[in-house]
């Protein structure tokens, strides 16, 4: 999107799904009604995150299963499914499976690395094999194959009198590979996912690289980098943006409460992996606007999936995604879809 005046193609948005762990349900059960309104409010997309061990989404394939018996034409995606968590094989067929029961409409975005807190959750998670799993980028090479059909077995045929045996893994979803997204944040990962053919979603964490901290600079040029790589998929980008053209004035101070208290990380770089975090965008849809134009990265997409804060109401929800929908997205050129 290189200046005003240029549409945004796709809006989504990306929530965590928070819960009371006393009540569950019911914040599941929020989680699926804000899909909901934002099928009904036309947006293109609507991605969950994982959230192991926390009071968020561990499943979110698990829940857009819900999703898809409760909407019709919004793309759900996952943004993003951390593989060292997952068996390539049967994450394969819990993701077929769930494209089929939505009619081809499932986006799943993954990534790679050793689980967070790897030290204390790899007894759990492979109690016999944590030194010796591979956490690279050949999980999701792995993924890739299976996803497009690739063989799974070396058998397939009828065993006994009713036992049909296939290869490859069950349900087949043939659009589904082309719809598999990796989640980068360093130039490297960029790159390996253009030449793997993959879509490139882009977040508001990235490694600080080159000497620099901007983050809007750093950010455009992995986009740049993948596409020079060979990437000639889709690329999504994604911050915190709240509109509050119609918040209420406690809801605005919340929301400026909350970027306030996150605002001393960024331009920062953060830990061992010298994480810069994007600054959020809280004002206007107008205020808003004029950010993202200015923004370097943003010019580089023409498609976003913006994420909700965490911990917020689900009323606060509702008017962030009714606001990003009727006043933000008009000013980005974005139509709802169905208008």
């Amino acid at each position: 999107m290189p200046a005003p005046g240029t549409p945004l193609e796709q809006l989504g948005f990306l929530t965590i799904g928070t819960f009371d762990p006393a009540d569950p349900r019911a914040g599941h059960e929020a989680t699926l009604r804000m899909v909901e309104l934002g099928e009904r409010l036309g947006f293109d997309s609507a991605w969950l995150r994982h959230r192991h061990l926390q009071y968020g989404i561990s499943s979110p394939v698990a829940v857009l299963a819900a999703a898809t018996q409760r909407t019709s034409r919004i793309a759900l995606g996952t943004a993003v499914t951390p593989l060292g968590w997952e068996n390539p094989l049967r994450l394969a067929e819990d993701l077929a499976t769930v494209d089929v029961l939505s009619g081809g409409r499932l986006q799943p975005g993954v990534s790679i690395g050793p689980p967070m807190h790897w030290d204390d959750v790899k007894a759990a998670l492979y109690p016999d094999t944590a030194d010796a799993e591979d956490l690279t980028h050949t999980r999701v090479e792995r993924l890739l194959r299976l996803v497009a059909g690739e063989p799974a077995a070396s058998f397939s045929g009828r065993e006994g009198l009713v036992e049909e045996w296939s290869d490859r893994v069950q349900p087949h979803s043939p659009g589904l590979r082309a719809r598999l997204w990796y989640g980068a944040g360093s130039t490297r990962s960029a790159e390996w996912a253009g030449r793997a053919g993959m879509n490139l979603l882009t977040s508001s964490v990235v490694r600080a690289e080159g000497g620099s901290t901007d983050f809007a600079e750093i950010q455009a040029g992995q986009i740049r980098s993948y596409r020079a790589a060979g990437g000639a998929g889709r690329v999504s980008q994604g911050l915190v943006v709240v509109p509050t053209d119609t918040a209420t004035p406690d809801q605005r101070e919340r929301y400026a409460a909350y970027a306030a208290a996150r605002a001393p990380r960024v331009g920062v770089p953060q830990g061992p992996g010298r994480l810069l975090f994007a600054p959020d965008l809280v004002g206007t849809s107008e205020q808003v606007a004029e950010a993202l134009y200015a923004h370097a990265g943003f010019r580089e997409v023409t498609e976003v999936v913006f994420a909700l804060p965490f911990s917020f109401a689900e009323a606060d929800y509702e008017q962030i995604l009714t606001d990003t929908a009727t006043r933000l997205g008009p000013l980005l050129g974005w139509s709802p879809a169905g208008s």
